[in-house]
C-alpha cells in the first residue's frame, strides 16, 4: 500500500496547477524536511530578504526621511491592504494594514458596539482564541456592555434586541473547524447586530468572501498562510457602509484628516484610513507587502482545491499507515477535524494522549507541526509550498513514531 501511495502522491504533485510556487518559498535543503505549521508561521518567500535589504539600505539608509513620500510608506497601510482585500473578498478602500490582530480585534470590537448604541451585550465565541476572548471582555468593561460566550453552533440562542456585536472565528484554531459564515452572518444581522469575523486561520487558505457575504467587520494576521513573516503587521476590514461612522476606540495622528496640521482635536479621515493609529511598523510593513507578490495570478478557489486534497490524502495516508488508523477504536490518535469538506479548514487535528512526545519526535525526524496542549496534534497544510509527497511521508512518519511511542515506557 505504502507504494501505491507514494505513486499516487507522484501522479498528484504532476497534476498540481499550483506546484511552481513551490520554488517561491524557501523551504531547507533537506528533501526530508516537510514543513506542516504553516498555519502559525509561513515560509519565507525568497524574494523578501533583498526587499528587506533595499528598504533598509537604500529606503532608510539613503532616502531616510523622504521615503515617506519618495518610496509610498505613507499609503502603505491602505496599498497593501488593497493587495490583501481579493484573497478576502473585498473590494479596494475597505482593508487596512497595521498594527496586531489583537489591537485591530479591540478597534473593531469597539467600534461596532459604538455602531450599535443601545444595546448591551457583546457576543463572544466561546472556543476562541484566548486573546479575542479577553479583548472582547475589555471592549466590553469599556462600552458597558456584558460578554456572552457561546459555542458558535449555538450561536442562534444567544442572539436578541440586546446584541450589539457579535466576534467570531472562521476556523477554529485548535481544531480546524471551518465555521458557515455567510449564514452566521445573516442570523447576527437579522437581530439587528454587527458580525466581527476573525480570519488568522482562513485568510490566504480558502475563499472567505467578506463583501459578498455583507460582513460588517473583520480582522485578521499575515503571518500565517500570507507568509508576511513573524510578528508582521495585521490588517482591519470595514465594509464600506462603515467608514463614515466608524469610531475607533484608538484614534491616532495616522487616522487624523490632516496629520500633520497637529490638532489638539481628532477629526477622523474619510474611508478605511479611519483604522490607523500612529507610525506603521515600515520594515515589517514593506517585507510584507512583497511577500504577497507570491499569490499573483492565483486563484484563491484553486488554492482551497488543493487544500481539501491535501488535507484528504493525508487522512487517506494516516489511515493505511497508522496501525488501527485514525478513525476506528483502536487507534492511537482521533480525528477533531470534521470531515466535511464544508466544515473543514486548511488543517487537522487529532488527538493524541502523548501529543507533546510524539510531536517532539516528529520534528525530530523533519516533519514539523504543533502541538496544542494537552494532547493535540496539529498539521497545517499550505498550498501555495506543500506537495502531496510531503503529505504521504509525514503520515508515514507518524505512524512510526507512533509506534515507537506506544512501545516506549519511559514516553
Amino acid at each position: 500500500m505504502s507504494e501505491a501511495l507514494k505513486k499516487k502522491a507522484a501522479a498528484l504533485d504532476e497534476a498540481d496547477e499550483l506546484r511552481s510556487r513551490r520554488a517561491l518559498f524557501q523551504l531547507g535543503d533537506r528533501d526530508e524536511d516537510i514543513y506542516l505549521d504553516g498555519n502559525s508561521l509561513g515560509a519565507l518567500p525568497v524574494h523578501v530578504p533583498a526587499r528587506v535589504a533595499d528598504v533598509v539600505q537604500r529606503q532608510w539608509g539613503e532616502l531616510r526621511i523622504r521615503s515617506w513620500a519618495e518610496s509610498g510608506w505613507w499609503d502603505a497601510p491602505q496599498r497593501v491592504g488593497d493587495r490583501i482585500a481579493p484573497l478576502v473578498g473585498a473590494g479596494p478602500g475597505r482593508v487596512v494594514v497595521g498594527d496586531s490582530t489583537s489591537v485591530n480585534v479591540f478597534k473593531a470590537v469597539v467600534a461596532g458596539a459604538r455602531l450599535n448604541p443601545g444595546r448591551t451585550e457583546i457576543v463572544v465565541d466561546a472556543t476562541t482564541f484566548p486573546t479575542d476572548g479577553y479583548l472582547a471582555a475589555s471592549a466590553a468593561r469599556l462600552t458597558g456592555c456584558r460578554i456572552v460566550a457561546v459555542d458558535p453552533g449555538e450561536l442562534a440562542s444567544a442572539l436578541g434586541p440586546a446584541t450589539a456585536v457579535v466576534l467570531l472565528n472562521h476556523v477554529d484554531f485548535r481544531t480546524g473547524r471551518l465555521h458557515d459564515l455567510p449564514s452566521l452572518t445573516a442570523a447576527i444581522q437579522g437581530v439587528g447586530a454587527l458580525a466581527v469575523w476573525d480570519l488568522c486561520h482562513s485568510a490566504g487558505a480558502l475563499p472567505v468572501g467578506l463583501d459578498a457575504h455583507g460582513v460588517d467587520l473583520a480582522v485578521g494576521c499575515t503571518y500565517k498562510y500570507l507568509n508576511g513573516g513573524p510578528g508582521s503587521p495585521a490588517y482591519l476590514y470595514v465594509a464600506e457602509r462603515h467608514q463614515r461612522a466608524f469610531d475607533s476606540p484608538l484614534p491616532g495622528w495616522h487616522s487624523h484628516v490632516d496629520p500633520f496640521a497637529m490638532a489638539p482635536e481628532h477629526t477622523p479621515a474619510e474611508g478605511v484610513a479611519r483604522g490607523r493609529v500612529g507610525t506603521p511598523a515600515i520594515l515589517s510593513l514593506l517585507a510584507l507587502e512583497a511577500a504577497l507578490e507570491v499569490w499573483d495570478g492565483v486563484s484563491i478557489d484553486a488554492v482551497r482545491a488543493k487544500s481539501l486534497a491535501l488535507t484528504d490524502f493525508f487522512l487517506e495516508s494516516a489511515e493505511s499507515h497508522v496501525e488501527g488508523g485514525v478513525s476506528g477504536p483502536d487507534s492511537p490518535v482521533s480525528l477533531l477535524t470534521p470531515l466535511a469538506h464544508s466544515e473543514r479548514g486548511s488543517q487537522l487535528a487529532l488527538r493524541c494522549a502523548k501529543a507533546p512526545v510524539v510531536m517532539e519526535r516528529l520534528i525530530e525526524r523533519g516533519v514539523v507541526g504543533d502541538l496544542r496542549r494537552p494532547d493535540v496534534l496539529r498539521f497545517g497544510f499550505t498550498p501555495l509550498y506543500t506537495g502531496f509527497a510531503d503529505v504521504e511521508r509525514a503520515a508515514s512518519t507518524l505512524a512510526r513514531v507512533l509506534a515507537e511511542v506506544a512501545e516506549d515506557p519511559t514516553a
